[in-house]
């Protein structure tokens, strides 16, 4: 075992049992301090216990380095390893066919992990390809993308698309929706994206009628894909109540704007409730069965999507990422 590896396997092990992003952090930002150092130099440093000198690297990860560079398995890796992980539900025949996830997240906004991470996690679970959806400039909070970042952003996606062949990072982006419908980010830029989710953010608890309306001027939009956990809730950590709309009306203009409604796998969130997905597929809108991973170990969070979705009644054909990438993108109805 290589110290960056135990680090990052640890960091892993963290996000499967949804530890915050600050201390998953830690250990990638370690992982990635020991990747620049040469083993000889990172060995002296362990010798002389001068490794927390380093900017990035703390106590509990020093010790992580040290125990492997003595030839142990790190008592942290043990720790966690031997703490019970969530059980993830059984997905069905959904889980398999997902070829990608349309919603992710990496440390350009409020992710803790880098895109390359990100992707490599999602290939090891099978994927073909994943959409990077960072967070749109107004989401400050979140470390939102300004229009500069976001084209720096392509230039590095581009990049790794080279190494990672013939999987795929598609281009996208969760964009906050305003107050009036609008779409927080440059509109000739968003049409330079693969791949755009919209999702309410802000004013959660506004009056049904003006939710209602700014979501349909949102779905309307043509370049939107997918509508991101409608309802906005919150079912674990710090509680929040349904945003308050016209369910009926916003998945009908769903359906006829060909934006696909999010079924949202984060165990904090699974929105939209079952009430409302089951009305969804009454009303023969298509789906997004997406993880939000802020996180490598939180993509395989989908599997309590798809055990919604089938619950639902929702059905293969309606899922648009089980698509291969070329054909979600000839979907897209622009």
């Amino acid at each position: 075992m290589e110290p960056a590896r135990a680090l990052r396997d640890i960091a892993y092990e963290l996000e499967k049992r949804g530890e915050p992003t600050y201390r998953v952090r830690a250990f990638r930002n370690a992982a990635s301090v020991v990747d620049k150092l040469t083993p000889e130099r990172l060995t002296e440093l362990a010798r002389t216990h001068r490794l927390t000198a380093l900017k990035g690297i703390g106590a509990a990860t020093a010790s992580v380095i040290e125990d492997v560079l003595a030839g142990n398995v790190p008592e942290y890796l043990r720790k966690v390893e031997a703490e019970e992980a969530p059980e993830l539900p059984d997905g069905g025949a959904l889980l398999p066919a997902l070829r990608g996830d349309c919603h992710t997240h990496s440390d350009w906004s409020d992710g803790g992990s880098p895109i390359a991470e990100m992707a490599e996690a999602a290939r090891a679970l099978g994927h073909e390809w994943m959409v990077l959806t960072d967070h749109s400039p107004r989401l400050t909070v979140a470390n939102g993308l300004s229009a500069e970042r976001l084209n720096q952003q392509l230039v590095v996606v581009a990049q790794l698309n080279e190494e990672l062949a013939p999987f795929r990072v598609l281009t996208g982006i969760e964009v906050d929706i305003l107050l009036d419908g609008a779409l927080d980010q440059d509109e000739d830029l968003l049409w330079e994206l693969d791949f755009v989710v919209a999702s309410v953010h802000s004013e959660l608890r506004m009056p049904r009628k003006e939710m209602t309306a700014r979501m349909l001027a949102a779905v309307a939009n043509p370049r939107v894909n997918v509508l991101g956990h409608c309802t906005g809730r919150r079912v674990a950590g710090r509680h929040r109540p349904e945003s308050e709309f016209d369910a009926e009306k916003v998945f009908e203009a769903c359906r006829e704007n060909g934006v696909a409604v999010e079924i949202n796998s984060r165990v904090d969130r699974l929105d939209p409730p079952k009430r409302l997905l089951k009305q969804a597929v009454e009303l023969g809108c298509e789906f997004a069965i997406d993880s939000d991973a802020h996180a490598p170990g939180q993509l395989a969070w989908k599997a309590h999507g798809c055990a919604r979705a089938l619950e639902c009644g929702v059905g293969i054909d309606q899922v648009i990422n089980t698509r291969t990438a070329d054909d979600l993108l000839a979907w897209r109805q622009y």
